[in-house]
């Protein structure tokens, strides 16, 4: 099996950008001459050729818009443009910007290898619209190595890969367009749930066979445990909290879900200021427990594990007022210079 080290897209740096200019041209039968055809001519020849460059400069544009399948259609390759409203204080591309990217490269991949059912996103495939099936996330790690900048071009590949009899693995690898340097990787587990009655699904096999020809045979990234599995954090225990949390309709993705990004964004409302002013999230560990609805009102808890002058680390928690765990997990920070 191929390593997903070795899946980077290779590009022309070099490609030249030519503007075509608009040309008006009058004539009239009577003084259309031969030597204002043959100028014609040279014309139509000039703009022939910037048309045929701009048709490959826009086919290379695709990678931004909809991306390609790589390693024998096993991996999907997707280029992104970081913007202004996805940068921080620190004009580096915020956790939130790159957790959207893992999940929208994900649902491109469905969407490139045309598995997806017809009228839905978020990967639902065809058997799965049948029986009302929907994927929730179950588990996911991330370790950031080095934040991009506002313009800076990112390449995110990802891959698919049976886990466990109920499960389906994602990871995804984030590079330097550039330099091809790493800048991130993450992987994920995703379990099957029944969009109406909410209760999670066993991996049916017409499921598992409708995926089966893109995927791979398990995981390509190896992740060392950089970060503790979480322990026991609760209301009496935690240093900080955050209270009243409330989900709006903005944070309900097309499944009638809250957006898992916004779960991110409620785990970091109890991360002290001093600590995200001259720190970075390093490594997230998170374990998605239960879902929340419109009238849920939730708490955020967090605990300092560790703290010296290279990292410090926190456990955190989520959970509803009436005491349900939604996510339970871990950070490790370092120190903001560390990370650029």
């Amino acid at each position: 099996m191929a390593s997903a080290a070795c899946c980077s897209l290779i590009f022309n740096k070099n490609l030249n950008f030519q503007k075509i200019e608009k040309i008006n041209t009058t004539f009239s039968s009577s003084s259309f001459s031969k030597i204002q055809c043959n100028k014609m001519k040279k014309l139509s020849c000039r703009a022939g050729t910037a048309m045929e460059e701009m048709q490959f400069v826009k086919s290379k544009s695709n990678d931004f818009r909809v991306g390609r399948l790589v390693e024998d259609g096993l991996v999907y390759c997707q280029n992104l443009t970081i913007k202004s409203f996805e940068i921080g204080f620190d004009r580096k591309a915020t956790i939130a910007a790159l957790m959207s990217y893992l999940q929208d490269s994900a649902i491109n991949h469905g969407r490139i290898t045309g598995i997806m059912a017809d009228g839905h996103i978020l990967g639902v495939t065809r058997e799965m619209s049948k029986k009302d099936l929907i994927w929730v996330l179950s588990s996911l790690q991330i370790v950031v190595d080095r934040y991009p900048s506002w313009l800076d071009v990112v390449e995110v590949e990802t891959w698919m890969y049976p886990l466990g009899k109920n499960g389906l693995g994602h990871d995804w690898v984030i590079r330097d367009r550039n330099t091809g340097d790493v800048l991130a990787q993450a992987t994920s587990q995703f379990v099957l749930m029944n969009k109406k009655t909410r209760k999670l699904s066993k991996f049916s096999d017409k499921v598992r066979e409708e995926l089966a020809p893109h995927m791979m045979e398990y995981s390509t990234l190896i992740l060392n445990n950089i970060i503790q599995k979480p322990s026991q954090l609760n209301i009496n225990t935690a240093d900080f909290s955050c209270t009243e949390l409330k989900p709006g309709w903005n944070d309900l993705d097309a499944n009638q879900h809250v957006n898992n990004v916004k779960y991110i964004n409620w785990i970091l409302e109890s991360v002290p200021q001093p600590l995200m002013k001259h720190h970075k999230l390093y490594a997230m560990n998170l374990k998605f427990r239960k879902e929340c609805n419109m009238d849920s009102v939730l708490q955020s808890l967090s605990k300092i594990i560790t703290s010296n002058k290279n990292e410090v680390e926190l456990e955190h928690l989520l959970l509803l007022e009436n005491g349900h765990q939604i996510v339970r997990g871990s950070t490790l920070w370092k120190p903001i210079n560390d990370l650029n």
